[in-house]
Order: C-alpha cells, then sequence, then structure tokens
C-alpha cells in the first residue's frame, strides 16, 4: 500500500494556520469564520429567485432581502468560495483530486452517500437552530472566551462521540 501521509499536511500545523486565519479574520472583518451563514444566504437567494412573493412574505427569509443588501454580496459567500477553491488547488497540486467515495468495505457507496447526505442535512439545521456552525459558534465563539463557544464545542464534538458509537460501522 503506497503511503499518502507525505501528501498531507501536518495536523498541527493546519491547526496553527486555522488559528492565524481566525485572529487575521477577527482583524479584517471584525468577527469570526463561519460558513453556515453563507449557506443561508444561498438558500434565501435561491428561494427569492424561484419565488419572490414567498420570500418575502416569510418572516425568516424577509430578513435577509432588501433594496440595498443582496444576500449573495456578503463576505461569508467568498468565504466559502475560497475554501472551496482552497481545496480543489491543494488536491491538484497533491495528485489527490478524484472523483470517488470513500467507504468502509462493510457498507455500499450509496450508503455512505445516503449518511453522509443525512448527517449534513441534521448538521445545517442544527446550525441555525444554533445560530453557528463549528467554525462560526465553536471555533470564532471560543476564540473571543464566550462561553457560549465553549458550550457550542461541547455540545458538537459530545454528540458526534456519543453518535459514533451508533454509527461506527458505517466508517471502519
Amino acid at each position: 500500500m503506497k503511503d499518502r501521509s507525505s501528501k498531507y499536511f501536518n495536523p498541527y500545523f493546519g491547526g496553527v494556520m486555522l488559528g492565524l486565519v481566525l485572529l487575521l479574520t477577527f482583524y479584517f472583518t471584525g468577527r469570526g469564520l463561519g460558513a453556515s451563514g453563507a449557506v443561508k444566504n444561498t438558500v434565501v437567494t435561491a428561494v427569492h429567485t424561484v419565488n419572490p412573493e414567498h420570500a418575502e412574505d416569510s418572516a425568516y427569509l424577509s430578513r435577509f432581502i432588501s433594496d440595498d443588501h443582496y444576500p449573495m454580496n456578503t463576505w461569508l459567500v467568498y468565504e466559502v468560495l475560497g475554501i472551496l477553491l482552497g481545496a480543489f488547488i491543494s488536491g491538484t497540486l497533491a495528485g489527490s483530486l478524484k472523483l470517488k467515495v470513500e467507504h468502509s468495505p462493510k457498507i455500499t457507496a450509496k450508503r455512505r452517500l445516503i449518511f453522509a447526505g443525512l448527517g449534513g442535512l441534521f448538521f445545517g439545521i442544527g446550525s441555525q437552530l444554533g445560530r453557528g456552525c463549528t467554525s462560526g459558534g465553536a471555533l470564532s465563539g471560543m476564540a473571543t472566551l464566550a462561553t457560549s463557544g465553549f458550550i457550542a464545542m461541547i455540545a458538537i464534538f459530545g454528540t458526534a462521540f456519543l453518535a459514533a458509537y451508533f454509527f461506527r460501522k458505517n466508517w471502519i
């Protein structure tokens, strides 16, 4: 089996870089990282494009629509686009950019995709209910020493740890 460890950054280096990016984000924007806001803005824009009357009549969606504020014109959208572009460049440079579904030999690719999709859906709903994702709610919150950031991190990783017991056969 080919050793792939040389293709990836050292995780400690990645952690230090994430911390520096978080610090620079606070410095330049006055707030921390977060990706769920970009997804929300994309959904608001999509609903407003398909059915403007519904979006404008919705108590939730209408908060993000105004004549002087276009939901897609926010730095969060550009942040997520930058993450996707950076991942593409990194995968290309590492020679690991391939279209494949990685899964345990014990499950099918279809089952892996279903569980990944459900996990993403539940996490997306949870990030809206919790007013932030792991990056925005937990990392940025902890960086400012906010109690809510520590609670969010404990809740996210504690729930993942407990759920892993029941779903571990999907990946090992």
